[in-house]
């Protein structure tokens, strides 16, 4: 028998190895390095020649750029997440927490298009009739929904090619394997080779392809790092712990724009749209409390208003704790030493803590004046006005710096009955304020809180 050849991969970034290591050298990271069989000479050849002859060299110039079509899935918070909806030939990986309502999510999606159009759902961890018990609770029209309960990368493509779905979900790319390898399903190889026979299907064809992705302890999607590269769009699913309410993100978009954010609920009858995320994120927020700032950030191409809280009290211990949830850890020490610097107010010995209500991350630079005016009404327990909201950069300097899409901010600040908003200097030049709205534009962070006192 001939010698069976294996590699070494890392399930982080894909590189490969003849030995095992303790560290990858491409990624840095530890006991990442897994063993796979490496496929014959032969199927390997094949693979890499297949479809050499039918490959024609294609001048840009010529090619038609006419806008694709997308197809509306049937949720609109999935639509704008997905930059518009679903372009055919595309390939969208969604992972998220057990249990957190992605398969819910896309049996609605195919419950909704089913109606118009032939699609397909491949489950490789339920049964048939487990699929169809969650249909019926959620009360779906699924007449015309089709099901598979396949885990071969080849029998799925072989009869998705039978049937010819408009739209093919898969659920989950760990479960399934390729017949060419002959390692476990959901290891390195297996995901690669599985995802990249799906992904050649899905171009060749024009049927779109949702993948669903487990996700580690850590919060990355399980499998190669690689696998991310390979699709179209990237959704992460996430939610506080005992939350209803649901966030769904796009890391990753080659149709649309990143950092798109849609809301759900969910419910006894499947995950429900919030079109208003912003009355939900300050619904339950107490206007009396010191150590509450009311955000104005954005999501993509959505401005959202959140609360900020934080809390100041003295240390018990040597060394003071800052906590961060929601926002950036690092950027806090750096707001706290503006503070001292140009504002004169120490917290060198007091704890600090900072939340985001509602479980959503900011990670634009437009929360520095929100988190510290949350911080500094901790602090001198006192709060702020309950018709104030505000947003703007603070450098190292002191100063207040403008961020994009000011007038949308305030539109969306006034919208939700906001008449007081703090903002840079930067942004209020060429913009009208709303009526019975009140502008207050500071040049630093000294006139901002100057304005307040």
């Amino acid at each position: 028998m001939a010698k069976v050849k294996t590699q070494f991969v890392c399930s982080d970034c894909g590189a490969d190895y003849p030995k095992w290591a303790g560290q990858c050298m491409e990624c840095n990271a530890w006991n990442t390095l897994q063993e796979i069989r490496l496929a014959t000479k032969t199927s390997a050849r094949s693979a890499s020649f297949a479809g050499a002859d039918t490959a024609e060299i294609i001048c840009l110039d010529k090619i038609d750029m006419h806008d694709q079509p997308r197809q509306q899935t049937g949720l609109a918070e999935l639509d704008r997440v997905l930059g518009g909806g679903l372009v055919p030939g595309s390939v969208t990986l969604i992972g998220g927490d057990p249990g957190i309502g992605k398969s819910t999510l896309l049996i609605q999606v195919l419950a909704a298009m089913s109606q118009n159009q032939t699609c397909l759902y491949v489950t490789g961890e339920e049964s048939a009739q487990q699929v169809a018990m969650r249909a019926r609770r959620l009360q779906l029209p699924v007449e015309k929904l089709n099901c598979l309960t396949e885990t071969s990368a080849e029998r799925i493509t072989s009869k998705a090619n039978s049937s010819k779905p408009s739209l093919l979900v898969i659920d989950s790319i760990q479960t399934i394997y390729s017949e060419a390898l002959q390692s476990a399903p959901g290891s390195v190889s297996q995901v690669r080779d599985a995802s990249a026979q799906l992904v050649r299907y899905a171009k060749q064809t024009g049927c779109a392809v949702f993948l669903v992705g487990h996700v580690t302890k850590e919060g990355h999607l399980a499998g190669p790092r690689v696998l991310e590269h390979m699709v179209d769009t990237v959704l992460y699913f996430e939610s506080d712990s005992g939350s209803r309410f649901r966030v769904i993100r796009a890391i990753k978009n080659r149709f649309g724009a990143v950092n798109e954010l849609g809301v759900f609920a969910m419910t006894d009858r499947g995950l429900r749209e919030v079109s208003n995320p912003s009355a939900m994120f300050l619904a339950q927020r107490e206007t009396t409390v010191p150590g509450s700032c009311v955000l104005v950030t954005r999501e993509g191409t959505r401005p959202l208003l959140v609360e900020v809280q934080a809390l100041v009290d003295t240390t018990s211990i040597g060394h003071p704790r800052r906590v961060a949830v929601g926002v950036d850890a690092q950027r806090i020490n750096m707001l706290l030493a503006v503070v001292h610097r140009h504002a004169g107010i120490a917290v060198h010995d007091q704890d600090v803590y900072v939340n985001v209500v509602g479980g959503l991350r900011i990670t634009e630079t437009a929360s520095d004046l929100a988190v510290v005016l949350a911080i500094l009404s901790s602090l001198r327990n006192r709060a702020l006005p309950d018709d104030l909201a505000a947003f703007g950069e603070i450098g190292l300097s002191g100063e207040l710096r403008p961020v994009p899409n000011g007038e949308e901010r305030v539109k969306a600040a006034v919208g939700q009955g906001f008449r007081r908003i703090l903002l840079p200097l930067g942004n209020q030049k060429g913009l009208k304020a709303p009526q019975d709205c009140e502008l207050l534009a500071a040049s630093s962070l000294q006139k901002a809180l100057d304005l307040l006192d």
